[in-house]
């Protein structure tokens, strides 16, 4: 009787989940040429942000001139951030010069980008709920 209360009561958190979820669809603009591939990161929580290896969700897409896009499907509800860059060189990351400026394209959500510091979560994040969204990343360089 206890296990089929436990199967039930994960069936029916499960189904709780999956219907407050929402897809996220991304649209990566301002791409200057179709060199190497565009990497993006969809981030969760303030600690996380802009550490890639601490993304919550990440892609790697081949790069288009002009724009590309991803969706990421049964997103749970909260609190998210985007950030995406042109890794024009194809390294596998974001380049910067001797002074810390990036030499590649990069964009935040929210156009949260700052020239003088890194982004901030709290400026660049927005909500998803249990209706479906869309985010653009305008690529600067």
């Amino acid at each position: 009787m206890v296990r089929k209360l436990v199967v039930v009561v994960s069936l029916y958190a499960s189904a709780l989940t999956a219907a407050h979820a929402a897809d996220l669809t991304v649209t990566v603009s301002g791409i200057r040429n179709a060199s190497g591939s565009v990497s993006a990161g969809i981030f969760n929580s303030e600690s996380s942000f802009a550490r890639p290896s601490e993304a919550f969700a990440s892609f790697r897409i081949k790069a288009t001139q002009a724009s590309v896009g991803f969706t990421v499907h049964d997103l749970p509800p909260g609190r998210y951030a985007v950030t995406a860059y042109h890794d024009e060189n194809g390294n596998g990351r974001l380049d910067f010069d001797p002074t810390g400026v990036p030499t590649e394209g990069y964009g935040v959500s929210n156009d949260a980008r700052n020239p003088l510091a890194p982004p901030e979560f709290a400026k660049a994040a927005f909500e998803v709920r249990d209706q479906n969204k869309s985010v653009t990343v305008n690529i600067g360089y």
